[in-house]
């Protein structure tokens, strides 16, 4: 009983090594970028279309243009 046992616990602990070595797969993220002119483009129409007010606009204008 106590050698089913042992090889129990080692079958698990292979699966598991087994398991952790399939992670990644080397998947590659992307991210999108946008240019400056985009960004201010983007907020001007989030703006006309009253998404955002004008003082909320004036501050992303201004945090978009000192980055």
């Amino acid at each position: 009983m106590k050698f089913l046992r042992v090889c129990v616990v080692i079958m698990l602990l292979f699966s598991g090594v087994g398991f952790i070595g399939c992670g990644g797969g080397g998947a590659e993220i992307k991210t999108k970028q946008t240019t400056l002119g985009q960004e201010l483009t983007d907020l001007d129409k989030a703006y006309k279309d009253g998404i955002i007010t004008e003082k909320e606009y004036n501050k992303a204008k201004e945090d978009i243009l000192l980055q």
